[in-house]
């Protein structure tokens, strides 16, 4: 019975660090192809702006909308890209999103 018991707290110990390691690199590839979704969005936006009325009262600010999808985007960039530490990282200073595109 004991030597069962060893057998598999030694196989969870092998698996559970594995299991980790696949959901991290799950969560960078899903990461990965979100900057890419993202990146698509890109063209739509430029159609919309050609399709604007300039002489619109209330206009879409476009510029204002790709500064806010590449802060995203670069923040999902920065977090895929940066080493994994051993401890809490530091908090930092983030600019907030605009949010509202209207003018």
């Amino acid at each position: 019975m004991r030597t069962r018991f060893h057998w598999t707290f030694m196989l969870l110990v092998l698996v559970i660090p594995g299991g980790a390691v696949a959901d991290t690199d799950g969560e960078r590839e899903a990461l990965s192809r979100l900057v890419h979704e993202l990146r698509a969005l890109e063209p739509l936006i430029d159609e919309a702006e050609a399709q604007a009325d300039p002489e619109a009262r209330i206009r879409m600010e476009y510029d204002w909308l790709r500064r806010d999808l590449e802060r995203v985007r670069d923040g999902i960039r920065a977090h895929i890209e940066a080493p994994r530490p051993m401890r809490d990282p530091e908090p930092r200073e983030v600019e907030p999103l605009r949010g509202d595109y209207r003018r």
